[in-house]
């Protein structure tokens, strides 16, 4: 990328010229900053749609002077522009009409707190979001408000403490209808790990009304401030109260992640190396037909789509890209369709005892899987990213679910499912994660030694309920052996 100053913006005269999604973008730009209509611009030199990396043509750099009486302070402005449609000429995004959206329908920007002194605005967010943009481009999953993504580095590549992100509709920029359909504005927030962990137990709106009302973490605009060195628990402590009642009134918005993951049937060992009770991460099984494949993936996209919109899972930088959302093509399509054999996935098999694996990311979302969304009717799955291979926890209330009340664990394929009950059950031959039960595991997982991955593995085991889980390090699951 190389940094420039183009002239677009300066000369109406020359509008004709240009592409007419840049023009409306830029047109937008133009009613809130009237007085930079040459901003600076970083610009992919050598275009996405003739070859080059970078998906992103341009990224405009605005200075805004903020407004006190709302106390929003003098900050950079960053927008996007690539995402959406600007040529209409299908050299990048297919042209499907004026009604529907314009690409993948949005842009990003993001609002960088301007440092005494600085003259310029830094560069790295430019970077931080064509990173974001390959990132659709390739799985083809689109952004909404809300949605958090999990980055694990310092955005700007320091020391700070902001290393995840959460999206927002920009505070300033509207909507604007193209001749290619209509563009919205995303507005990324940095924020600390225990934001990001809070925004997955309850709801990314929710922590993201707690930035806008403490100054020093974002204010009303959540613009993001890098040198941040306390998130807003430390801050005012009572926000974790608003946070812990939120997640017992509403539970969590987050239906599922990819993850690190797998399951074994403990109740008999495997007849064969095929059978996919034995999941081995990397394994090269027998290839799927194209009908079995298309069977399993709309059972799991049914497990992900009812009762509750599905949430942006946790995705990753380049440098952490093992986490990474479901698709808007195909919810739960697996990288390595070819991953298990046909015959398990066209019949459910119920389990007596189950042992259920994951990493140290995935296991840390288990209390949230039980406390945020079970125990309030809701169902999680935990979708493996080394094949197909899937773990979902559902309640009664979740409809097409194979497991039973009478069989908890239940297996369709690679895909299993573990049935959490929300009343008492009698029938004591039956084998039910009961609410009680849940309370139960809900203590023994909120050890704090399971966020420290340098204390894994960590094992927890329910004799009497035929359970076991494991938190394993990743380098388990990197394995071809595990």
């Amino acid at each position: 990328m190389d940094e420039m100053r183009p002239n677009s913006g300066a000369h109406l005269g020359l509008a004709s010229l240009f592409p007419q999604g840049l023009q409306a973008i830029y047109g937008e730009c133009r009613r809130i900053y009237p007085d930079q209509p040459n901003p600076l611009q970083v610009t992919a030199i050598v275009k996405y749609w003739l070859g080059g990396p970078d998906p992103l043509d341009y990224i405009s750099m605005y200075r805004n002077v903020g407004c006190p009486a709302l106390d929003v302070q003098e900050h950079w402005h960053y927008v996007s522009l690539g995402l959406s449609d600007l040529y209409g000429d299908n050299r990048v995004h297919e042209f499907t009409g004026q009604d529907g959206p314009s690409g993948f329908g949005f842009e990003l920007t993001f609002r960088l707190k301007r440092e005494a002194g600085e003259t310029a605005p830094p560069t790295w967010p430019a970077e931080l979001m064509q990173g974001l943009a390959r990132y659709v481009f390739q799985s083809e999953n689109t952004f909404c408000s809300g949605d958090h993504i999990s980055w694990h580095s310092p955005l700007d590549n320091s020391e700070s403490r902001i290393q995840h992100m959460l999206l927002t509709e920009d505070p300033q920029m509207q909507p604007v209808q193209t001749p290619f359909g209509l563009v919205s504005f995303l507005q990324i927030v940095g924020v600390c790990t225990e934001e990001l962990q809070a925004a997955q137990q309850w709801n990314g709106q929710g922590i993201l009304d707690l930035l806008r009302g403490v100054h020093v973490a974002g204010g009303p605009w959540l613009i993001t401030d890098m040198r941040r060195g306390e998130t807003i628990f430390d801050i005012d402590p009572h926000l974790q109260e608003r946070v812990d009642k939120g997640i017992d009134t509403d539970g969590s918005n987050l239906s599922g992640v990819s993850a690190k993951c797998a399951w074994d049937d403990l109740s008999r060992p495997p007849e064969d190396e095929d059978d996919s009770r034995s999941i081995c991460i990397g394994s090269q099984p027998r290839r799927l037909s194209d009908k079995d494949t298309e069977q399993i993936r709309e059972a799991l996209r049914k497990g992900l789509e009812i009762n509750s919109k599905s949430i942006l899972p946790p995705i990753s930088s380049q440098r952490h890209s093992q986490d990474r959302p479901v698709s808007r093509k195909d919810s739960l399509e697996s990288e390595s369709s070819a991953a298990i054999v046909p015959h398990e996935l066209v019949r459910t098999r119920q389990l007596e005892s189950v042992h259920l694996k994951f990493n140290h990311e995935s296991g840390t979302l288990l209390p949230m899987c039980l406390r945020g969304r079970l125990l309030h009717g809701r169902h999680f799955t935990y979708k493996s990213i080394n094949g197909d291979t899937a773990i979902t926890f559902v309640s009664t209330g979740v409809e097409g679910a194979f497991a039973t009340e009478e069989h908890p664990y239940a297996a369709h394929g690679p895909w299993l499912q573990v049935m959490h009950m929300l009343y008492s059950c009698t029938r004591k031959s039956h084998i039910l994660l009961t609410e009680e039960f849940v309370e139960q595991m809900l203590g023994d997982l909120q050890d704090p030694s399971i966020h420290e991955e340098s204390k894994l593995p960590k094992e927890y085991s329910w004799p009497d309920k035929k359970l076991k889980i494991s938190v394993l390090p990743d380098t388990v699951f990197d394995s071809p052996l595990q």
